[in-house]
């Protein structure tokens, strides 16, 4: 049963073609442009001379109609060359402008780009979205897997075991917030970020978020600060997680202080770590294909950036931006006054700022 259905496919698709061939534009055009010539050459004939003999009428007749046949064919297909060299364009994957197509296969064209495009984007983010399921979900997975190993089958004792199962946790929670990233990116890259925003005290925020991250900070040696008081309308949650994301990021690079500032523009994140490794437009993208590097660290396509690109699209979606600078100059002595002939930073005086802006910030 099966076979015989493999075999009627291709009878199935020639039959399809063979219909197809005798649908298309060009047979169209042409029996079009034989109607148009050969009708009114039918109509003159029998009205100017309705004594000729049937044989000749009959004769002048076909060939009339054979001389308008061959014009329809050869003007259908001027017609449609344009529509031909587009299908061989499409077909190859390169399309390439030209100055004598008509306006209509140049809109099509361009529509044709723009979703090249679109696909060629699409395939270069699931790449990187793969890279970084092999790469980042399979090193939690060996170190859990490796930790579950020791603690199975090696003698450990009470005190050496409680501590492989802090690390199991460890490797637990990377595994998890990872996935959860990854899912956020993927989403905030599909929809539309929605927000509901309240009157919010970004200062109570920005204490909730280094009273999360101390810990981490405190591990790393640095020192972590907040400054500033005000209120803006945001989604405190989701503003939140946006400021979490790029605290968490300087705790990871800074080398020995992070900053959270309230300013009239926004929220900001400054540590004196080694900045970027690119610009922010080239970073903040979610499973973006090119590796960077950050801080000597080599980092996979897509793993870089989604943090960033979290936090760009919540700021986008209160209405603001995200915002980076570094200033790669050596960082002032606090006891030693600020030359006037160097400008003042605008926010902090570590290297490395982030600024989440907001519409409006009141005292």
């Amino acid at each position: 049963m099966s076979g015989r259905l493999i075999s009627e496919l291709p009878e199935q698709d020639l039959a399809g073609r063979r219909r197809a061939g005798r649908n298309t534009l060009r047979t169209q055009f042409a029996l079009v442009i034989f109607l148009l010539a050969f009708l009114p050459n039918l109509v003159l004939t029998l009205t100017a001379q309705p004594n000729l003999p049937a044989g000749a009428l009959l004769g002048w007749m076909l060939l009339v109609g054979v001389l308008c046949g061959m014009v329809g064919y050869v003007l259908s297909g001027a017609l449609l060359r344009p529509l031909s060299r587009l299908q061989a364009e499409v077909e190859g994957g390169e399309l390439t402008p030209h100055t004598d197509d008509p306006a209509e296969i140049l809109l099509l064209r361009r529509a044709f780009s723009d979703l090249l495009g679109r696909l060629g984007t699409e395939q270069t983010r699931r790449n990187a979205f793969m890279a970084t399921l092999v790469h980042d979900l399979k090193t939690p997975l060996i170190a859990a897997g490796h930790l579950t190993h020791a603690l199975v089958n090696l003698p450990l004792p009470e005190a050496e075991r409680r501590e492989v199962g802090t690390q199991m946790g460890a490797e637990t929670a990377r595994l998890l917030a990872l996935v959860q990233q990854m899912a956020d990116a993927h989403r905030f890259e599909r929809e539309d970020v929605m927000v509901q925003t309240v009157p919010t005290d970004l200062r109570a925020l920005l204490d909730d978020v280094a009273r999360r991250v101390q810990p981490q900070a405190g591990c790393g040696g640095l020192t972590l600060s907040v400054e500033g008081h005000g209120y803006a309308l945001a989604d405190a949650p989701v503003l939140e997680r946006a400021v979490t994301n790029l605290t968490e990021n300087a705790i990871r690079y800074a080398h020995s202080r992070v900053e959270l500032h309230i300013t009239p523009d926004g929220l900001v994140v400054a540590d004196d770590g080694p900045g970027l490794g690119g610009s922010l437009a080239q970073l903040a993208q979610p499973f973006t294909s090119q590796p960077t590097t950050i801080a000597g660290q080599q980092y996979t396509a897509g793993t870089a950036g989604l943090g960033l690109f979290i936090a760009r699209r919540i700021a986008e979606a209160h209405g603001g931006e995200l915002r980076y600078a570094h200033r790669p100059y050596p960082l002032p002595d606090p006891d030693t006054a600020i030359s006037n002939s160097a400008p003042p930073p605008p926010t902090s005086t570590l290297p490395t700022v982030f600024t989440l802006t907001l519409p409006e910030i009141t005292p």
